[in-house]
């Protein structure tokens, strides 16, 4: 399908997502947040997701000059942007039934910081930073921001994000723990491709099981985890891959897996 923010192709296994507003540093209107949503309901068998970005930026942030988010009651249409376009690309994201990598250039910064950290692993090059800039312009973190930052690097850190709306480098972002990896800036698109299909070789049921069951865990209690984990391993139990790994095991060979 054409879409007109963003550019999607099949690399092997993996479904490539690009933020294609180059000239505007990706900055993301609803419409963008839009057709991620359509292409993630898309994968057409794929099993990974790779979300990345045109040019020297991932995404700036929302295209506030774009005028989406105007009219006589800014508050009122920047809440319905949030509401109907760009929260539920971020739940189709939680509930993608494949892995989603991230590869990050340059700035990912308001919702762009939130779209990049939604992944399940987010690789970034050394010209990277992260930015919850909302302060700086007398807004406050949106984007799922205030309940993800703080299960990833803690409070105190999310807190200095958000109040002081200073850049953090990609290196400090994994020394924190709020990314996979940082590369060259050479060297990015090919290490995140090649995680991706990494990840796309996996056995796929189980690993969509695993990304949900962290979600969950996020929020449940000890027991509550334990009982999900119990009705997960149920369900990848019963895979094609769960035989092969199996096989592949007491064979001591490699497993093959195919996605079933």
């Amino acid at each position: 399908m054409t879409y007109q923010h963003i550019l999607a192709e099949a690399r092997g296994d993996v479904r490539v997502l690009t933020l294609n507003r180059p000239e505007r540093l990706n900055a993301a209107p609803p419409a963008l947040f839009d057709e991620l949503r359509d292409a993630l309901d898309r994968l057409d068998g794929a099993r990974a997701v790779l979300i990345t970005g045109a040019g020297r930026a991932f995404c700036s942030g929302a295209d506030v000059a774009g005028g989406a988010l105007d009219g006589d009651d800014p508050g009122t249409a920047t809440h319905a942007a949030l509401t109907d376009h760009y929260n539920p690309t971020l739940v189709a994201i939680a509930d993608c039934p494949v892995p989603v990598v991230s590869a990050v250039r340059g700035p990912a910064a308001g919702i762009g910081c939130s779209l990049a950290l939604a992944a399940d692993l987010c690789i970034a090059s050394d010209t990277a930073y992260f930015l919850q800039a909302f302060v700086n312009i007398g807004l406050v973190p949106d984007g799922g921001a205030t309940w993800m930052l703080p299960r990833l690097i803690g409070r105190a850190r999310a807190t200095a994000m958000m109040l002081l709306g200073e850049r953090v480098p990609a290196a400090t972002a994994r020394d924190w723990g709020m990314i996979h990896d940082v590369v060259a800036d050479d060297a990015l698109d090919a290490a995140a491709l090649a995680l991706a299909t990494r990840l796309a070789a996996g056995p796929t049921v189980a690993l969509g099981l695993m990304r949900r069951a962290i979600g969950r865990a996020l929020d449940g209690d000890y027991a509550g985890a334990l009982a999900a984990e119990a009705e997960a391993q149920r369900t990848a139990r019963g895979t094609a891959d769960s035989r092969e790994g199996g096989a592949a095991f007491l064979a001591k060979r490699t497993p093959v897996f195919t996605g079933r």
